[in-house]
């Protein structure tokens, strides 16, 4: 058995702490440790003992400082994803529940613009997770405030908001609804019948590949092909054909008849075009609605 299994969720977050700042920031105190966890002298000793065991090689106590600093010799213990690495530089090592955000100055993420109301949020998952039905009154840009009644399946974040997928009773069919965007909300007169579940969301369960390429117009196509790690020039993404406009969008991909797009603002193009023919939201993305 691995001794990593033997350790506590806790303890293995206190553990995954020393080693992301040791990887990070090149070193770590127990003064940091107890700062993060609320935790004692005693408890943080335990678990820089337990760490040292686990990995003697990663650090050395340099006792001007009083902080281990990280060896040249040193190994990650945990593995994180880039994208979760990043988080942690820019909000803070943690989940932002038991221990608070901390931003970095340093190291900055996007600004967020659009936060979601988290009384809104929980009445949509619990529902979700119920297989309820939901009144709710929403403002659309189009018709303005309306009541609807909806059965969501899932929230998803768009790459600029979040939205909730959900049959609209109203117009017979399964779309998203921007959560924001929702004023009140509550339980519907009935429930969900099997047509307005996720298994009738046919665009929701039909998984679709985009394969995407430099734009032709590029000068330099290596630069883009670096960017995404591409192999032989192209990048396969898998996803739901109700999800693929919003990432087209969000990655401003030339979605045009030959990549007709010049101006400079698409640095990627679409190579099937013909998955296109499974996209529904196609007015929202890049020269979609010239193919």
């Amino acid at each position: 058995m691995n001794v990593m299994d033997n350790l506590s969720h806790a303890q293995k977050q206190r553990l995954a702490f020393i080693d992301f700042s040791l990887q990070y920031f090149g070193q770590v105190s127990r003064q940091d440790l107890i700062k993060k966890f609320a935790t004692g002298l005693a408890a943080a000793t335990r678990d820089f003992a337990s760490y040292r065991g686990l990995a003697p090689d990663n650090m050395t106590l340099v006792h001007q400082t009083k902080s281990y600093h990280r060896n040249p010799e040193f190994r990650a213990l945990f593995q994180h994803e880039p994208e979760g690495i990043l988080h942690g530089l820019a909000k803070g090592f943690g989940d932002g529940l038991s221990h608070p955000i901390s931003p970095s100055e340093i190291c900055i993420d996007a600004v967020q613009l659009i936060h979601p109301d988290t009384e809104i949020i929980a009445a949509l998952m619990r529902a979700i997770q119920n297989k309820q039905a939901l009144n709710i009154k929403y403002v659309s840009v189009s018709s303005g405030e309306k009541e609807r009644e909806i059965v969501p399946h899932a929230l998803v974040n768009n790459g600029q908001r979040w939205h909730v997928r959900a049959f609209d009773r109203a117009h017979q069919m399964f779309t998203d609804f921007v959560v924001t965007r929702i004023k009140m909300i509550s339980g519907a007169s009935s429930g969900p019948t099997f047509n307005e579940t996720q298994a009738k969301d046919s665009h929701w369960d039909q998984l679709i590949t985009l394969c995407l390429i430099p734009h032709p117009s590029l000068k330099h196509p290596e630069a883009i092909a670096l960017d995404y790690q591409m192999i032989d020039n192209k990048i396969e993404i898998q996803t739901r054909a109700a999800l693929a406009g919003y990432l087209l969008r969000q990655w401003s991909v030339d979605c045009s008849a030959k990549h007709r797009i010049t101006t400079g603002v698409c640095q990627l193009a679409l190579a099937n075009h013909e998955i296109l023919k499974h996209i529904e939201q196609l007015a929202i993305i890049p020269g979609g609605a010239s193919r």
